[in-house]
């Protein structure tokens, strides 16, 4: 099992940083609020979850005070169990950073001034996106969270590459981009394909790279996650319910099942396949000629409409697939940039000549790139199909089989009924 290091997914020169992400600047910044992020955790969530609710507590009145503080409700008591969850899930957080600082080479304290310095640039939307990691481990890494939203999906993908690519996995290449946490990754590469994800999202990379690669065992650490959200609970209990990460080590996993394969005479075991994540943004990364026809199949999760431009996802996917190669998708419609506003500086004006567009456009390449568009379930469909692709079947899934990171146990859910189509490649685009 193997898993590409961030470090060595762009090239540069500059120094003190060498060859890595690092020696971009802007690079450089992304990762190092992604950093402080982690490094803010604990505070942060304390401040927010816990601290400004007692300051809400002893603004009321002295009667109203005594009667939540009385039992069977005990409020402060209740915070007090909070801020020892909290403190839990931020270890969990610091693991990630700690493991994140020796990866990049970067000192715990840097001097103030320094290049090396990555503290205090921390963003609103980076310590959310840091709480939306560390609240994923449950879908991906618990084993309620596994078979309650992940084994659904996985059990069809698999049915669906049996079906199209034949039953024998073993020297089939798989692409799955958005790979997140990794867990369909691994699933992937331990049924026995050649699986490699891409992530854009450094607080998926880091976090997805601790748990595959450092942790020690199974249910090492302790996760609360749904503590921080104090709407609709119908028990205090399930508020504070927790789980163990990882339900599956995965050193371990990959390491029995090829023993099992060469013990076994009859080769009914076979081994896993290999593993590998690699960075960046997916267009970029995957519609080169280097790319060009390197999978049998393309894996897209939740995925496709994190697309501003889905026809540029469209074009990546058919340049990475081998002729005759799938695409299986499962997935809502949430568009991830539908509020997206027009920068002035991305529209042509009519004085400019094609050299200066292009000079503008490879600036902005990838998910970069200006302009953006919302379709239907229908229309996402006509515009595969019309790019090259045969559509082989398509369904809704129910929404049982659409949650993402849905408190079971709370008063309100949101789920999705999950569009799951399979298309194969064909010789012809009429694009």
């Amino acid at each position: 099992m193997s898993k590409s290091d961030p470090i060595d997914e762009t090239t540069h020169s500059k120094q003190p940083f060498g060859s890595g992400p690092l020696a971009d600047v802007e690079e450089r910044k992304a990762i190092f609020v992604v950093l402080d992020s982690f490094r803010s955790y604990r505070r942060q969530t304390h401040f927010n979850s816990t601290h400004r609710r007692r300051q809400n507590f002893y603004a009321l009145q002295r009667p109203h005070q005594d009667a939540l503080n009385a039992p069977p409700i005990a409020l402060l008591d209740i915070l007090n169990e909070i801020d020892d969850a909290i403190d839990e899930n931020a270890d969990i957080a610091e693991a990630i950073l700690t493991l994140a600082l020796e990866t990049f080479e970067l000192p715990d304290e840097p001097d103030r001034d320094s290049d090396l310095n990555w503290k205090g640039v921390v963003r609103p939307l980076d310590l959310n996106k840091a709480h939306s990691t560390i609240k994923q481990f449950w879908r991906d890494w618990s084993k309620e969270g596994f078979n309650k939203e992940v084994e659904p999906i996985l059990k069809i993908i698999l049915n669906d590459l049996a079906d199209n690519l034949g039953p024998e996995p073993y020297g089939l290449s798989i692409l799955l981009p958005g790979a997140g946490l990794g867990r369909l990754l691994f699933e992937l590469c331990l049924a026995g394909y050649n699986a490699e994800g891409n992530e854009i999202s450094y607080h998926q990379l880091l976090a997805s790279n601790f748990i595959l690669n450092t942790t020690q065992r199974a249910n090492q650490f302790k996760l609360y996650p749904f503590v921080t959200t104090f709407n609709n609970h119908l028990s205090r209990r399930h508020q504070m319910r927790w789980v163990t990460i990882p339900d599956v080590h995965p050193g371990a996993a990959i390491a029995e099942k090829t023993r099992l394969a060469e013990a076994d005479d009859t080769h009914q075991s076979k081994v896993p396949g290999q593993m590998n994540m690699t960075a960046g943004d997916f267009i970029t990364s995957y519609s080169t000629a280097e790319s060009a026809r390197s999978f049998d199949a393309v894996v897209t999760v939740y995925f496709i409409d994190t697309a501003p431009n889905l026809i540029r996802y469209i074009e990546t996917i058919r340049n990475c697939l081998k002729e005759g190669g799938i695409w299986v998708n499962v997935g809502p419609l949430l568009w991830h940039f539908e509020d997206r506003i027009v920068d002035k500086h991305d529209v042509r004006t009519e004085d400019e000549d094609e050299d200066e567009s292009e000079d503008r456009e490879k600036d902005k390449a990838g998910i970069a790139e200006p302009g953006s568009f919302e379709l239907t379930n229908e229309e996402v469909l006509a515009l595969v199909q019309n790019m090259g692709f045969d559509i082989i079947t398509g369904s809704v899934l129910p929404s049982t089989a659409g949650g993402y990171i849905q408190d079971p146990d709370s008063m309100l859910q949101n789920m999705y009924n999950c569009s799951h189509w399979i298309a194969r490649k064909t010789s012809q685009c009429e694009r």
